[in-house]
């Protein structure tokens, strides 16, 4: 298959087009490798893919619609898989103006792109902070009522308003995937998880934000693997949770912690605004229509992060 990743030197998108190139599919990636976190380490991302297999490569900027737009209809995807977004709860409440541009903007640029090359579908990376704050209860699809507490969280919420819009003008199905709280090798410097590792290996103290809450952390490859079921095993448009289906307390992380750094020390501060209290995902339907399972427990999860932290240090 011919697909186009959006975002693919990044995080998410890397670890997707090493496995599609391992597939043999034929893969082109946009990026237009943003400092919100290092273009250095998304570099080396694209090198590490280049290992896998070649590929196509274009650094642009998704706010340039003329360029986008043409892109995409020169690449000719059978599939694009949105993943380019300015994430981050914290930063968006500081710079809401560039969340409408870089994640509803950018969206709407490559949903008429990929209309109008005529690809049947579109994978968009939603989040599971579009449910705002919910009770201790399993989030099901129905359950995002239009009330986000961060402008991060609005802006997914608008872009999914948008892929159903495009959907139906192009007849494309669309695939919208709300991602919770994805964690693992080469995962984004600024999440929790990362960023403990990184303080800990330093024998720097780490800040817990409030109670800390619970979330449902999913593995990067579970992740990737979600996306893939969903290009190749649905053939509808769909909504889909893609998660663990399993919160985690903040306590539970910290006992993870301690495992491998026996000597870590704790700080605790005010809650954040914009922070949820909780995510937990129910698979429910993502079961039913694409047979997801998630596959890697959060013990496991925790071990592998920390062993190629220790590998790659210079990069975390």
């Amino acid at each position: 298959m011919k697909i186009l990743i959006t975002g693919g030197a990044g995080f998410i998108g890397s670890h997707l087009a090493k496995r599609m190139l391992g597939e043999k599919h034929d893969v082109t990636i946009i990026d237009n490798l943003h400092p919100y976190y290092s273009p250095e380490r998304k570099r080396k991302h694209l090198q590490q893919i280049g290992e896998e297999g070649r590929y196509r490569f274009y650094e642009a900027d998704l706010l340039d619609r003329e360029k986008t737009i043409s892109l995409i209809k020169e690449t000719s995807p059978e599939a694009v898989v949105h993943l380019a977004a300015l994430p981050g709860v914290a930063y968006s409440v500081l710079r809401p103006l560039e969340y409408i541009d870089y994640d509803i903007k950018a969206t709407v640029n490559v949903l008429d792109g990929a209309g109008q090359a005529g690809a049947g579908q579109v994978v968009f990376a939603s989040s599971s902070s579009v449910y705002g704050m919910m009770e201790n209860v399993p989030f099901n699809e129905e359950m995002a009522s239009g009330k986000p507490i961060s402008p991060y969280a609005a802006s997914k919420y608008a872009a999914e308003s948008f892929c159903h819009v495009y959907g139906h003008l192009y007849g494309m199905h669309m695939k919208i995937l709300r991602f919770f709280t994805v964690y693992g090798p080469w995962g984004r410097p600024d999440m929790a998880i990362a960023k403990f590792i990184k303080q800990l290996q330093t024998g720097e103290e780490i800040t817990v934000f409030g109670k800390g809450g619970s979330r449902d952390y999913t593995y990067i490859s579970d992740i990737v693997n979600g996306i893939s079921l969903a290009m190749f095993n649905l053939q509808e448009s769909a909504i889909l949770n893609i998660g663990s289906g399993r919160p985690i307390s903040m306590e539970q992380l910290l006992v993870e912690l301690k495992r491998f750094f026996p000597e870590m020390r704790v700080r605790h501060a005010d809650e954040r605004t914009g922070d949820v209290n909780r995510t937990w995902a129910d698979l429910s339907l993502a079961k039913k229509l694409i047979g997801y399972e998630p596959r890697t427990d959060f013990s496991k999860g925790i071990e592998e992060t920390i062993q190629w932290a220790r590998r790659y240090e210079p990069f975390i």
